[in-house]
């Protein structure tokens, strides 16, 4: 479903400061999969992700999402078909619009259109049955900018905008690391339930142990830009998988279970 390739990614090349974060890099996701991505910071998960999204651009090797090679497109371009959510809740909203013409943006992603056709009456009822899945009561809310909403809140309606179109993939950056533990958990819930009901392929990374292996179907743990770890979440326990990480020098990561 998606190769990534033989890729390889620096920074500063050519300096004192250069850092080489992926070499030859090579990762296969599997269709209608969840996968978990583990490791510490600067191992090259968020790298990975702007590379997949076309954020950056690799030196070497290839992207490639259900047989085509996607290198060339632009970030843009290949949000057609890769929705993505991030760690700070604001990322994929608009604060300053209601959430009624958030979700007509989202609808129109990678369209051309015009200010005064953004909202259409006859599709404000089918965005309202929309927001209610979220069961928050965003459906009676449409007029109220998103910048009142809270955290989870918002990062609910990030999700629901990054999965309104059924991207063929998408990318979840730890997307509930701002949250508290109760918003956490239900955003998670939601989560689940989105990709599950729409098979949507998903990579997700975390720092919540308990979170990647309970929600995830597969999950890949990654050191200095290499892959050390990869099984299927039926397969390892909290411990087990804590004791690996810890093993690879990564520190203690006990907050996380």
């Amino acid at each position: 479903m998606l190769e990534i390739k033989n890729i390889s990614k620096s920074f500063n090349e050519g300096t004192e400061n250069e850092a080489v974060i992926f070499s030859d890099f090579s990762l296969h996701i599997n269709k209608g999969e969840c996968t978990g991505i583990l490791g510490a910071n600067g191992c090259g998960k968020s790298t990975l992700f702007n590379i997949i999204s076309g954020v950056l651009i690799p030196e070497k090797g290839n992207v490639i999402l259900n047989g085509k090679n996607i290198n060339k497109l632009k970030e843009n371009e290949r949000a057609r078909f890769i929705g993505r959510v991030h760690q700070n809740p604001s990322m994929g909203v608009s604060p300053s619009l209601t959430i009624l013409e958030n979700i007509s943006l989202s609808n129109k992603k990678c369209r051309k259109f015009t200010l005064r056709g953004l909202i259409k009456k006859s599709s404000i009822e089918q965005y309202r049955e929309i927001l209610r899945t979220l069961d928050l009561g965003l459906e009676n809310k449409l007029d109220t900018e998103v910048k009142f909403l809270s955290g989870g809140q918002r990062q609910s309606l990030s999700l629901l905008m990054a999965t309104l179109n059924k991207p063929e993939l998408l990318l979840l950056d730890e997307h509930t690391a701002a949250l508290d533990p109760k918003t956490s958990r239900l955003v998670m819930e939601k989560t689940q339930e989105l990709i599950k009901t729409q098979s949507i392929t998903t990579m997700m990374i975390s720092h919540n142990i308990k979170d990647t292996i309970k929600y995830s179907d597969r999950i890949v743990m990654l050191n200095k830009g290499e892959v050390v770890l990869d099984v299927r979440n039926k397969d390892i326990t909290e411990k087990e998988l804590l004791e690996v990480y810890n093993s690879r020098n990564y520190g203690s990561f006990s907050e996380a279970v």
